[in-house]
């Protein structure tokens, strides 16, 4: 069901704004925006300021109107933001309290209250969401599309809200593009708890309280029991996320969030719809040349050394290796990887194999001198000292312990095979973005990964029932696609070519978003 339907987009993140991005959720709201009017949409995005977004040039102040939160009245500015047509219509809400730790998207709390500072932050961005929607300073959608759990206290706000009664009845998306955040606070005794925000606020606790912890609630489970339609980010996550998880075996699902998504599943409204890529006729230039990649690699570590008093052994190290690297690049076999360096990206390449050594050790091993592993990522301090040591052992292994735009473009381009052993993927863009490029990927078979790589056709998949059994077939996988490349040329080219060919457009996607999302029709 296509015509002009409104849909009001409502995230934490939004690559179209500069520094408004943290991870995949940005990418997406830059570009849905775009293929969605393309079927004759009306798309308005709302994001908080974050302190930053209220300097940007181009912006337009367009009212300011008084929000109830935590048991006080605040003054909340509200502007549009004059870009592109194609982007759809831009504000952002502005407010103090949208920077409490400074001028960033996230903050980090300690581990006694989780979530803590950025909960009270996008709960109070629901509570000025829900006023300009109330008081007409945004347009009153026919849709309204809320991503992960930042955006969820808006779906409780507008089910339960006496004053918001004029939208309870609104279509509600609610798209799940991480479930292991889940945004859990406690319902009472804590300044950043539900009723401290809320005081006033009646609602049914079966719906928004987390399973485990009946005193808290939890924003994505009641995300996913109070939309009309809930969307993941790929089809082979929607089946995932129906199952427990089983994390001593490396299986990852609902993260406790199972038996609620089984049973919207099982009314057929988890929607699995894979992101987009985009595909610009003219890719920008890269560096291509060995020469010019050591050279960009070694400027970004000496930006990273610059940031630090004492100069890290990870930086010390990787200048050592890009030296070696540049001896042997014109002739090696370069394998890529670009992440975050989280559990779900590396938990794999640290599983001990029967031989005693680690996965990431064994694939090193198998390459030999026939080329190099390039590793651009930073997160975990327990990762990043692994992987530090891993350089320190193995000559063939360059560790980039930090992140550049232009260097992670540069190796999609750059390298031979792309290596993304991801244990969980709800989509993934990394994979996509090497595959533009005409890099094959070498991918675990859950997600994402599943759903774009096919199988010595365009990359090399492996899986597995448990952790071990995944790190035995990654190791073997990456044995055959180096055989391949070294004794198959014509073979290894067609699987390039055909990389480079693959499209998962967002035009694509777009229209699905019209038919299985936004349609009115709805179970209940």
């Amino acid at each position: 069901m296509s015509g002009n339907k409104k849909i009001l987009m409502v995230a934490a993140e939004n690559d179209a704004l500069p520094g408004a991005k943290v991870g995949g959720v940005g990418d997406v709201i830059r570009d849905l925006p775009s293929a969605l009017q393309s079927k004759g949409a009306d798309v308005t995005v709302v994001l908080p300021s974050y302190g930053f977004l209220r300097r940007m040039e181009h912006i337009e102040l367009i009212r300011q109107f008084n929000v109830q939160f935590a048991g006080e009245s605040h003054m909340v500015e509200l502007f549009r933001v004059h870009l592109d047509p194609k982007y759809g219509a831009q504000y952002i809400l502005h407010h103090p309290k949208f920077s409490p730790e400074g001028e960033t998207v996230y903050c980090n709390d300690p581990d006694g209250r989780p979530f803590a500072t950025d909960a009270t932050k996008f709960a109070f961005f629901s509570a000025c969401v829900a006023q300009a929607l109330v008081i007409g300073a945004l347009p009153a959608p026919d849709v309204l599309h809320c991503h992960d759990w930042h955006t969820a206290f808006l779906v409780i706000l507008l089910r339960f809200g006496f004053e918001f009664r004029s939208f309870k009845d609104l279509h509600i998306v609610f798209s799940i593009h991480n479930l292991a955040l889940q945004g859990i606070r406690p319902f009472r005794g804590d300044i950043s708890s539900f009723t401290s925000w809320y005081p006033d606020l009646h609602y049914s606790i079966d719906k928004i309280q987390d399973p485990r912890f009946l005193d808290c609630v939890n924003p994505m489970r009641a995300g996913i029991l109070l939309s009309n339609r809930v969307h993941t980010v790929s089809p082979s996550y929607a089946r995932e996320v129906v199952n427990p998880s089983q994390y001593n075996l490396g299986i990852y699902g609902g993260e406790g969030l199972e038996n609620d998504l089984r049973e919207r599943s099982n009314y057929g409204e988890v929607i699995g719809i894979l992101n987009g890529c985009e595909y610009p006729k003219k890719m920008p230039a890269v560096l291509k040349k060995p020469k010019d990649i050591a050279q960009l690699m070694h400027d970004s570590v000496v930006k990273w050394a610059g940031a630090s008093v004492v100069l890290a052994s990870a930086h010390w190290l990787a200048e050592k290796r890009i030296n070696h690297w540049l001896k042997t690049a014109s002739t090696g076999f370069n394998v890529t990887f670009v992440g975050r360096l989280t559990e779900q990206k590396a938990r794999l390449l640290q599983v001990v194999m029967p031989n005693g050594k680690t996965a990431l050790q064994n694939i090193l091993d198998v390459l030999g001198t026939n080329g190099t592993m390039l590793v651009l990522g930073s997160g975990d301090p327990k990762i990043e000292a692994y992987l530090v040591k891993v350089c320190a052992d193995n000559e063939n292994f360059v560790f980039l312990n930090g992140y550049s735009d232009q260097l992670a473009r540069t190796l999609y381009s750059a390298g031979d095979l792309f290596f993304m052993p991801s244990s969980f993927e709800p989509c993934g863009i990394s994979q996509l973005l090497a595959m533009r490029a005409g890099q094959p990927c070498l991918v675990n078979a859950v997600g994402g990964l599943r759903d774009t790589v096919d199988n010595l056709r365009t990359g090399f998949v492996f899986e597995g029932k448990d952790i071990h059994e995944q790190a035995y077939f990654m190791t073997t996988t990456f044995e055959e696609a180096l055989y391949l490349y070294l004794n198959d040329g014509s073979h290894w080219q067609e699987i390039c070519k055909a990389a480079g060919e693959a499209r998962f457009t967002w035009d694509a996607a777009a229209q699905r978003y019209m038919d299985d999302l936004y349609s009115l029709h709805s179970h209940g």
